[in-house]
Protein backbone atom coordinates (compact mmCIF):
# COMPACT_ATOMS: atom_id res chain seq x y z
CA UNK A 1 0.00 0.00 0.00
CA UNK A 2 1.37 3.41 -1.00
CA UNK A 3 1.09 5.71 2.03
CA UNK A 4 2.84 8.70 0.42
CA UNK A 5 -0.40 10.40 -0.74
CA UNK A 6 -1.82 10.10 2.80
CA UNK A 7 1.11 11.66 4.67
CA UNK A 8 -0.88 14.82 5.57
CA UNK A 9 -3.49 12.70 7.36
CA UNK A 10 -0.86 10.48 8.97
CA UNK A 11 0.86 13.58 10.36
CA UNK A 12 -2.06 13.93 12.76
CA UNK A 13 -3.29 10.34 12.97
CA UNK A 14 0.02 8.79 14.15
CA UNK A 15 0.35 10.71 17.47
CA UNK A 16 -3.45 10.70 17.92
CA UNK A 17 -3.66 6.89 17.75
CA UNK A 18 -0.55 6.43 19.88
CA UNK A 19 -2.01 8.50 22.75
CA UNK A 20 -4.76 6.05 23.87
CA UNK A 21 -2.35 3.15 23.27
CA UNK A 22 -0.07 4.50 26.01
CA UNK A 23 -3.05 4.45 28.39
CA UNK A 24 -3.89 0.86 27.52
CA UNK A 25 -0.27 -0.28 27.98
CA UNK A 26 0.09 1.66 31.27
CA UNK A 27 3.64 0.39 31.87
CA UNK A 28 6.11 3.27 31.86
CA UNK A 29 8.66 1.62 29.60
CA UNK A 30 6.12 0.53 27.00
CA UNK A 31 4.34 3.88 27.03
CA UNK A 32 7.69 5.63 26.55
CA UNK A 33 8.60 3.37 23.61
CA UNK A 34 5.28 4.01 21.88
CA UNK A 35 5.53 7.78 22.44
CA UNK A 36 9.09 7.96 21.08
CA UNK A 37 8.17 5.89 18.03
CA UNK A 38 5.16 8.11 17.33
CA UNK A 39 7.07 11.39 17.68
CA UNK A 40 9.98 10.24 15.53
CA UNK A 41 7.56 8.98 12.90
CA UNK A 42 5.76 12.34 13.02
CA UNK A 43 9.12 14.06 12.45
CA UNK A 44 9.88 11.80 9.47
CA UNK A 45 6.47 12.60 7.98
CA UNK A 46 6.89 16.37 8.45
CA UNK A 47 10.32 16.27 6.81
CA UNK A 48 8.87 14.34 3.86
CA UNK A 49 6.06 16.88 3.53
CA UNK A 50 8.55 19.74 3.65
CA UNK A 51 10.67 18.14 0.91
CA UNK A 52 7.59 17.56 -1.27
CA UNK A 53 6.48 21.17 -0.85
CA UNK A 54 9.96 22.38 -1.78
CA UNK A 55 9.92 20.18 -4.88
CA UNK A 56 6.34 20.42 -6.15
CA UNK A 57 4.59 23.25 -4.30
CA UNK A 58 1.65 23.27 -1.83
CA UNK A 59 -0.09 20.00 -0.97
CA UNK A 60 -3.88 19.76 -0.62
CA UNK A 61 -5.41 16.68 1.01
CA UNK A 62 -9.19 16.20 1.11
CA UNK A 63 -10.40 14.35 4.21
CA UNK A 64 -12.79 11.56 3.20
CA UNK A 65 -12.41 12.55 -0.48
CA UNK A 66 -14.75 15.51 0.07
CA UNK A 67 -13.15 18.23 -1.99
CA UNK A 68 -12.58 21.69 -0.53
CA UNK A 69 -14.30 23.95 0.31
CA UNK A 70 -17.19 21.56 1.09
CA UNK A 71 -15.00 19.05 2.87
CA UNK A 72 -12.21 19.46 5.40
CA UNK A 73 -8.89 20.19 3.74
CA UNK A 74 -5.39 19.60 5.07
CA UNK A 75 -3.05 22.00 3.33
CA UNK A 76 0.74 22.14 3.50
CA UNK A 77 2.63 25.11 2.05
CA UNK A 78 6.08 26.52 2.79
CA UNK A 79 5.03 28.18 6.04
CA UNK A 80 3.06 25.27 7.48
CA UNK A 81 5.75 22.78 6.40
CA UNK A 82 8.39 24.78 8.29
CA UNK A 83 6.26 24.94 11.45
CA UNK A 84 5.46 21.21 11.19
CA UNK A 85 9.18 20.41 11.13
CA UNK A 86 9.79 22.72 14.11
CA UNK A 87 7.00 21.21 16.25
CA UNK A 88 7.72 17.56 15.46
CA UNK A 89 11.49 18.12 15.67
CA UNK A 90 11.27 19.67 19.13
CA UNK A 91 8.97 16.84 20.25
CA UNK A 92 11.41 14.22 18.94
CA UNK A 93 14.20 15.84 20.99
CA UNK A 94 12.22 16.54 24.16
CA UNK A 95 10.58 13.13 24.57
CA UNK A 96 13.81 11.08 25.03
CA UNK A 97 14.94 13.79 27.46
CA UNK A 98 11.71 13.51 29.43
CA UNK A 99 12.19 9.91 30.58
CA UNK A 100 14.94 10.76 33.07
CA UNK A 101 13.60 14.25 33.72
CA UNK A 102 10.15 13.20 34.92
CA UNK A 103 11.65 10.61 37.29
CA UNK A 104 12.38 13.47 39.65
CA UNK A 105 9.42 15.69 38.80
CA UNK A 106 6.35 13.48 38.16
CA UNK A 107 5.00 10.66 40.39
CA UNK A 108 5.80 7.24 38.88
CA UNK A 109 2.17 6.18 38.64
CA UNK A 110 1.47 9.17 36.38
CA UNK A 111 4.29 8.64 33.88
CA UNK A 112 2.13 6.87 31.31
CA UNK A 113 -0.38 9.71 31.58
CA UNK A 114 2.42 12.16 30.91
CA UNK A 115 3.18 10.42 27.60
CA UNK A 116 -0.52 10.34 26.74
CA UNK A 117 -0.95 14.06 27.30
CA UNK A 118 2.30 14.83 25.50
CA UNK A 119 1.10 12.97 22.41
CA UNK A 120 -2.30 14.68 22.51
CA UNK A 121 -0.61 18.06 22.81
CA UNK A 122 1.60 17.19 19.84
CA UNK A 123 -1.49 16.06 17.90
CA UNK A 124 -3.23 19.36 18.54
CA UNK A 125 -0.25 21.50 17.55
CA UNK A 126 0.35 19.52 14.35
CA UNK A 127 -3.37 19.62 13.53
CA UNK A 128 -3.55 23.40 13.99
CA UNK A 129 -0.62 23.81 11.61
CA UNK A 130 -1.76 21.46 8.85
CA UNK A 131 -5.50 22.07 8.66
CA UNK A 132 -6.99 24.44 6.12
CA UNK A 133 -10.31 24.64 7.97
CA UNK A 134 -11.02 27.44 10.45
CA UNK A 135 -13.22 25.39 12.78
CA UNK A 136 -10.66 22.57 12.82
CA UNK A 137 -8.11 25.13 14.03
CA UNK A 138 -10.36 25.71 17.04
CA UNK A 139 -10.85 21.97 17.62
CA UNK A 140 -7.14 21.18 17.50
CA UNK A 141 -6.45 24.26 19.62
CA UNK A 142 -8.67 22.80 22.33
CA UNK A 143 -6.99 19.39 22.04
CA UNK A 144 -3.57 20.93 22.56
CA UNK A 145 -4.77 23.32 25.28
CA UNK A 146 -6.59 20.75 27.42
CA UNK A 147 -3.63 18.38 27.35
CA UNK A 148 -1.28 21.27 28.15
CA UNK A 149 -3.27 22.16 31.28
CA UNK A 150 -2.77 18.59 32.53
CA UNK A 151 0.93 18.56 31.64
CA UNK A 152 1.53 21.77 33.58
CA UNK A 153 -0.40 20.43 36.58
CA UNK A 154 1.78 17.29 36.74
CA UNK A 155 4.59 19.23 38.42
CA UNK A 156 5.36 18.21 42.02
CA UNK A 157 5.24 21.82 43.23
CA UNK A 158 1.72 22.66 44.40
CA UNK A 159 2.05 25.98 42.60
CA UNK A 160 1.87 24.00 39.37
CA UNK A 161 -1.85 23.48 40.04
CA UNK A 162 -2.37 27.22 40.44
CA UNK A 163 -0.38 27.86 37.25
CA UNK A 164 -2.44 25.28 35.39
CA UNK A 165 -5.70 26.79 36.64
CA UNK A 166 -4.60 30.28 35.66
CA UNK A 167 -3.60 28.99 32.23
CA UNK A 168 -6.97 27.22 31.91
CA UNK A 169 -8.95 30.37 32.69
CA UNK A 170 -7.03 32.61 30.32
CA UNK A 171 -6.80 29.91 27.66
CA UNK A 172 -10.55 29.37 27.80
CA UNK A 173 -11.19 33.09 27.37
CA UNK A 174 -8.84 33.10 24.39
CA UNK A 175 -10.51 30.06 22.82
CA UNK A 176 -13.94 31.66 23.31
CA UNK A 177 -12.83 34.80 21.50
CA UNK A 178 -11.38 32.72 18.68
CA UNK A 179 -14.53 30.65 18.14
CA UNK A 180 -16.67 33.82 18.17
CA UNK A 181 -14.41 35.33 15.51
CA UNK A 182 -14.60 32.18 13.39
CA UNK A 183 -18.38 32.12 13.79
CA UNK A 184 -18.69 35.72 12.58
CA UNK A 185 -16.54 34.96 9.55
CA UNK A 186 -18.66 31.92 8.73
CA UNK A 187 -21.80 34.02 9.11
CA UNK A 188 -20.54 36.55 6.57
CA UNK A 189 -18.74 34.26 4.08
CA UNK A 190 -20.67 30.98 4.32
CA UNK A 191 -17.49 28.89 4.43
CA UNK A 192 -14.96 27.57 6.93
CA UNK A 193 -12.20 26.80 4.43
CA UNK A 194 -9.48 29.40 4.97
CA UNK A 195 -8.57 29.79 1.29
CA UNK A 196 -12.22 30.05 0.26
CA UNK A 197 -12.90 32.46 3.13
CA UNK A 198 -10.04 34.64 1.91
CA UNK A 199 -11.59 34.79 -1.58
CA UNK A 200 -15.09 35.61 -0.34
CA UNK A 201 -14.26 38.16 2.33
CA UNK A 202 -13.64 40.97 -0.16
CA UNK A 203 -17.38 41.12 -0.87
CA UNK A 204 -18.23 41.76 2.80
CA UNK A 205 -15.12 43.62 3.91
CA UNK A 206 -17.00 46.78 4.93
CA UNK A 207 -19.42 45.03 7.29
CA UNK A 208 -19.20 45.35 11.06
CA UNK A 209 -19.21 41.57 11.74
CA UNK A 210 -15.98 41.21 9.73
CA UNK A 211 -14.35 44.00 11.73
CA UNK A 212 -15.59 42.39 14.94
CA UNK A 213 -14.22 39.02 13.78
CA UNK A 214 -10.79 40.56 13.28
CA UNK A 215 -10.92 42.05 16.77
CA UNK A 216 -12.07 38.81 18.44
CA UNK A 217 -9.45 36.72 16.62
CA UNK A 218 -6.67 39.18 17.39
CA UNK A 219 -7.41 39.22 21.13
CA UNK A 220 -8.05 35.48 21.36
CA UNK A 221 -4.91 34.47 19.50
CA UNK A 222 -2.86 37.08 21.37
CA UNK A 223 -3.87 35.39 24.61
CA UNK A 224 -2.63 32.07 23.25
CA UNK A 225 0.68 33.47 22.06
CA UNK A 226 1.20 35.48 25.27
CA UNK A 227 1.46 38.88 23.64
CA UNK A 228 2.07 41.58 26.26
CA UNK A 229 -0.04 42.42 28.29
CA UNK A 230 -2.02 39.19 27.78
CA UNK A 231 0.89 37.06 28.99
CA UNK A 232 -0.02 36.54 32.65
CA UNK A 233 -0.43 32.77 32.32
CA UNK A 234 3.02 32.16 30.83
CA UNK A 235 5.60 32.85 33.62
CA UNK A 236 4.01 30.52 36.17
CA UNK A 237 3.25 27.83 33.58
CA UNK A 238 6.88 27.72 32.47
CA UNK A 239 8.30 28.02 35.99
CA UNK A 240 6.29 25.30 37.73
CA UNK A 241 5.61 22.80 34.94
CA UNK A 242 7.93 19.77 34.63
CA UNK A 243 11.13 20.76 32.81
CA UNK A 244 10.34 18.72 29.70
CA UNK A 245 6.89 20.33 29.49
CA UNK A 246 8.31 23.84 29.89
CA UNK A 247 10.84 23.17 27.13
CA UNK A 248 8.23 21.79 24.75
CA UNK A 249 5.74 24.60 25.37
CA UNK A 250 8.35 27.35 25.16
CA UNK A 251 9.57 26.02 21.82
CA UNK A 252 6.24 25.21 20.16
CA UNK A 253 2.94 26.35 21.71
CA UNK A 254 3.32 30.11 21.37
CA UNK A 255 4.99 29.65 17.97
CA UNK A 256 1.99 27.74 16.61
CA UNK A 257 -0.26 30.54 17.92
CA UNK A 258 1.84 33.04 15.96
CA UNK A 259 1.36 30.82 12.90
CA UNK A 260 -2.43 30.97 13.38
CA UNK A 261 -2.28 34.77 13.61
CA UNK A 262 -0.27 34.93 10.37
CA UNK A 263 -2.68 32.56 8.68
CA UNK A 264 -5.78 34.59 9.52
CA UNK A 265 -4.15 37.97 8.91
CA UNK A 266 -2.68 37.21 5.51
CA UNK A 267 -4.59 34.22 4.11
CA UNK A 268 -8.04 35.46 5.17
CA UNK A 269 -8.09 39.20 5.92
CA UNK A 270 -5.21 40.01 3.59
CA UNK A 271 -7.48 39.94 0.53
CA UNK A 272 -9.70 42.67 1.92
CA UNK A 273 -9.32 46.30 2.94
CA UNK A 274 -10.05 45.53 6.60
CA UNK A 275 -6.56 46.49 7.73
CA UNK A 276 -6.95 49.83 6.01
CA UNK A 277 -9.93 50.66 8.21
CA UNK A 278 -8.30 49.65 11.49
CA UNK A 279 -4.89 50.73 12.83
CA UNK A 280 -3.74 47.12 13.32
CA UNK A 281 -0.12 47.71 12.34
CA UNK A 282 0.20 50.62 14.78
CA UNK A 283 -1.44 48.64 17.60
CA UNK A 284 0.80 45.62 17.00
CA UNK A 285 3.87 47.86 16.90
CA UNK A 286 3.04 49.44 20.26
CA UNK A 287 2.28 46.09 21.92
CA UNK A 288 5.45 44.55 20.49
CA UNK A 289 7.61 47.38 21.83
CA UNK A 290 5.87 47.24 25.21
CA UNK A 291 6.60 43.50 25.44
CA UNK A 292 10.20 43.90 24.32
CA UNK A 293 10.98 46.44 27.03
CA UNK A 294 8.59 45.69 29.91
CA UNK A 295 8.99 41.90 29.93
CA UNK A 296 12.77 42.09 29.49
CA UNK A 297 12.99 44.61 32.33
CA UNK A 298 10.92 42.34 34.59
CA UNK A 299 13.20 39.43 33.68
CA UNK A 300 16.21 41.34 35.01
CA UNK A 301 14.74 41.32 38.53
CA UNK A 302 13.73 37.63 38.73
CA UNK A 303 15.43 35.39 41.29
CA UNK A 304 14.65 32.09 39.56
CA UNK A 305 16.13 31.16 36.18
CA UNK A 306 12.94 29.56 34.89
CA UNK A 307 10.90 32.67 35.60
CA UNK A 308 13.69 34.85 34.24
CA UNK A 309 13.68 33.07 30.89
CA UNK A 310 9.88 32.83 30.93
CA UNK A 311 9.64 36.62 30.98
CA UNK A 312 12.36 36.63 28.35
CA UNK A 313 9.98 34.62 26.15
CA UNK A 314 7.35 37.35 26.44
CA UNK A 315 9.94 39.89 25.35
CA UNK A 316 11.06 37.70 22.43
CA UNK A 317 7.43 37.32 21.32
CA UNK A 318 7.49 41.10 21.07
CA UNK A 319 10.23 40.82 18.44
CA UNK A 320 8.15 38.28 16.53
CA UNK A 321 5.11 40.56 16.48
CA UNK A 322 7.29 43.56 15.64
CA UNK A 323 8.21 41.92 12.34
CA UNK A 324 4.53 41.35 11.58
CA UNK A 325 3.70 45.01 12.27
CA UNK A 326 5.91 46.19 9.38
CA UNK A 327 3.56 44.54 6.86
CA UNK A 328 6.49 43.96 4.49
CA UNK A 329 8.18 40.86 3.09
CA UNK A 330 11.35 41.58 5.09
CA UNK A 331 9.39 42.11 8.29
CA UNK A 332 7.44 38.89 7.78
CA UNK A 333 10.70 37.07 7.08
CA UNK A 334 11.99 38.34 10.43
CA UNK A 335 8.79 37.11 12.14
CA UNK A 336 8.97 33.63 10.63
CA UNK A 337 12.70 33.14 11.07
CA UNK A 338 12.52 34.32 14.71
CA UNK A 339 9.57 32.00 15.27
CA UNK A 340 11.88 29.10 14.38
CA UNK A 341 15.13 30.40 15.88
CA UNK A 342 13.58 31.42 19.18
CA UNK A 343 11.79 28.07 19.39
CA UNK A 344 15.09 26.23 19.10
CA UNK A 345 16.95 28.57 21.44
CA UNK A 346 14.33 28.65 24.18
CA UNK A 347 13.79 24.89 23.92
CA UNK A 348 17.53 24.44 24.52
CA UNK A 349 17.49 26.80 27.51
CA UNK A 350 14.66 25.02 29.30
CA UNK A 351 16.18 21.60 28.64
CA UNK A 352 19.43 22.87 30.16
CA UNK A 353 17.54 24.34 33.12
CA UNK A 354 15.96 20.91 33.65
CA UNK A 355 19.49 19.50 33.88
CA UNK A 356 20.37 22.21 36.41
CA UNK A 357 17.25 21.50 38.47
CA UNK A 358 18.06 17.78 38.64
CA UNK A 359 21.68 18.23 39.76
CA UNK A 360 21.38 21.38 41.87
CA UNK A 361 17.94 20.72 43.32
CA UNK A 362 16.37 23.86 41.82
CA UNK A 363 16.92 26.78 39.48
CA UNK A 364 16.92 29.73 41.88
CA UNK A 365 19.91 32.03 41.55
CA UNK A 366 20.87 31.17 45.13
CA UNK A 367 21.16 27.46 44.28
CA UNK A 368 23.12 27.85 41.05
CA UNK A 369 26.03 29.77 42.56
CA UNK A 370 29.26 28.50 41.05
CA UNK A 371 27.40 26.45 38.44
CA UNK A 372 30.16 27.16 35.94
CA UNK A 373 32.50 24.92 37.96
CA UNK A 374 29.98 22.24 38.91
CA UNK A 375 28.33 21.92 35.46
CA UNK A 376 30.68 23.66 33.00
CA UNK A 377 29.15 22.35 29.77
CA UNK A 378 25.60 23.06 30.90
CA UNK A 379 26.56 26.58 31.96
CA UNK A 380 28.34 27.14 28.65
CA UNK A 381 25.21 26.01 26.79
CA UNK A 382 23.02 28.46 28.71
CA UNK A 383 25.47 31.28 27.92
CA UNK A 384 25.48 30.40 24.21
CA UNK A 385 21.67 30.43 24.12
CA UNK A 386 21.68 33.67 26.10
CA UNK A 387 23.90 35.21 23.43
CA UNK A 388 21.31 34.11 20.87
CA UNK A 389 18.58 35.92 22.82
CA UNK A 390 20.76 39.03 22.78
CA UNK A 391 21.39 38.66 19.05
CA UNK A 392 25.16 38.18 19.00
CA UNK A 393 26.61 37.28 15.55
CA UNK A 394 27.20 33.56 15.13
CA UNK A 395 23.95 32.61 16.85
CA UNK A 396 20.44 32.04 15.51
CA UNK A 397 19.08 35.12 17.28
CA UNK A 398 21.37 37.40 15.30
CA UNK A 399 19.76 36.33 12.01
CA UNK A 400 16.31 37.26 13.32
CA UNK A 401 17.33 40.66 14.60
CA UNK A 402 19.27 41.40 11.43
CA UNK A 403 16.09 40.99 9.39
CA UNK A 404 14.20 43.16 11.89
CA UNK A 405 16.79 45.90 11.48
CA UNK A 406 16.57 45.59 7.68
CA UNK A 407 12.77 45.86 7.84
CA UNK A 408 13.02 49.01 9.98
CA UNK A 409 15.58 50.54 7.62
CA UNK A 410 13.35 49.77 4.62
CA UNK A 411 10.67 51.89 6.27
CA UNK A 412 13.18 54.62 7.11
CA UNK A 413 12.41 54.20 10.83
CA UNK A 414 15.80 54.89 12.38
CA UNK A 415 14.22 55.41 15.77
CA UNK A 416 12.99 51.83 15.66
CA UNK A 417 16.49 50.58 14.86
CA UNK A 418 17.65 52.37 18.01
CA UNK A 419 14.88 50.75 20.09
CA UNK A 420 15.68 47.25 18.80
CA UNK A 421 19.32 47.69 19.79
CA UNK A 422 18.37 49.25 23.13
CA UNK A 423 16.02 46.37 23.98
CA UNK A 424 18.85 43.92 23.24
CA UNK A 425 20.84 45.61 26.01
CA UNK A 426 18.12 44.53 28.46
CA UNK A 427 18.71 40.96 27.27
CA UNK A 428 22.39 41.51 28.06
CA UNK A 429 21.37 42.52 31.59
CA UNK A 430 19.32 39.41 32.40
CA UNK A 431 21.77 37.02 30.74
CA UNK A 432 24.55 38.66 32.73
CA UNK A 433 22.70 37.86 35.95
CA UNK A 434 23.20 34.17 35.21
CA UNK A 435 26.83 34.68 34.15
CA UNK A 436 27.62 36.60 37.33
CA UNK A 437 26.10 33.97 39.61
CA UNK A 438 27.44 30.95 37.73
CA UNK A 439 31.00 32.13 37.10
CA UNK A 440 31.84 34.77 39.69
CA UNK A 441 30.52 33.21 42.89
CA UNK A 442 31.77 30.30 44.94
CA UNK A 443 29.85 27.00 44.60
CA UNK A 444 27.52 26.13 47.45
CA UNK A 445 28.78 23.51 49.88
CA UNK A 446 25.38 22.08 50.78
CA UNK A 447 24.56 20.71 47.30
CA UNK A 448 24.73 16.91 46.92
CA UNK A 449 27.85 16.30 44.84
CA UNK A 450 26.86 12.71 44.04
CA UNK A 451 23.98 13.58 41.70
CA UNK A 452 25.05 13.09 38.09
CA UNK A 453 23.46 14.12 34.83
CA UNK A 454 22.03 11.27 32.71
CA UNK A 455 23.24 11.24 29.11
CA UNK A 456 19.62 10.96 27.97
CA UNK A 457 19.10 14.51 29.24
CA UNK A 458 22.46 15.97 28.26
CA UNK A 459 22.46 14.83 24.63
CA UNK A 460 19.05 16.30 23.60
CA UNK A 461 19.93 19.62 25.26
CA UNK A 462 23.30 19.65 23.49
CA UNK A 463 21.60 19.00 20.12
CA UNK A 464 19.48 22.13 20.45
CA UNK A 465 22.46 24.22 21.59
CA UNK A 466 24.38 23.06 18.51
CA UNK A 467 21.34 23.89 16.36
CA UNK A 468 21.28 27.40 17.89
CA UNK A 469 24.83 27.97 16.68
CA UNK A 470 24.42 26.15 13.36
CA UNK A 471 21.42 28.19 12.26
CA UNK A 472 23.31 31.32 13.21
CA UNK A 473 26.17 30.37 10.89
CA UNK A 474 24.11 28.84 8.06
CA UNK A 475 20.89 30.75 7.51
CA UNK A 476 20.01 29.17 4.16
CA UNK A 477 17.50 26.72 5.62
CA UNK A 478 15.67 28.90 8.15
CA UNK A 479 15.96 32.36 6.59
CA UNK A 480 15.64 30.98 3.06
CA UNK A 481 12.43 29.09 3.86
CA UNK A 482 11.12 32.04 5.88
CA UNK A 483 11.72 34.46 2.99
CA UNK A 484 9.87 32.19 0.56
CA UNK A 485 6.97 31.76 2.99
CA UNK A 486 6.82 35.51 3.61
CA UNK A 487 6.73 36.25 -0.12
CA UNK A 488 3.80 33.85 -0.57
CA UNK A 489 1.91 35.40 2.37
CA UNK A 490 2.44 38.92 1.07
CA UNK A 491 1.52 37.83 -2.46
CA UNK A 492 -1.66 36.18 -1.21
CA UNK A 493 -2.57 39.30 0.71
CA UNK A 494 -2.47 41.28 -2.48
Amino acid sequence: MNLAPHLPALQVVVPLMAAPLTVLLRRRSLAFAVAVAATWLALAISVQLWLRVEATGPISYAIGNWAAPWGIEYRVDRLSALVLVLVSGIAAVVLPYSRASIEAEVPHQQHYLFYTMFLLCLTGLLGITITGDAFNIFVFLEVSSLSTYVLVALGRDRRALVASYQYLIMGTIGATFIVIGIGLLYLMTGTLNLADMGRRIAAVQHTRPVLAALAFLTVGISLKLALFPLHQWLPNAYAFAPSAVAAFLAATATKVAVYVLLRFYFSVFGNSQVFGRLPMQEVMLLLALAGMFAASLIAVFQTDLKRLFAYSSVGQIGYIILGLSFGSATGLTATIVHLVNHGITKGAIFLLLGCVALVMGGTSLARVQGLGRRMPWTSFGIVVCGLSLIGVPGTAGFVSKWYLLLAALEKGQWWLVFLIVLSSLLAVAYVWRFVEVAYFREPRKDIDQAVGLPWSMGVPAALLVVATVYFGLDRSLTAGSAAQAAALLIGGAR
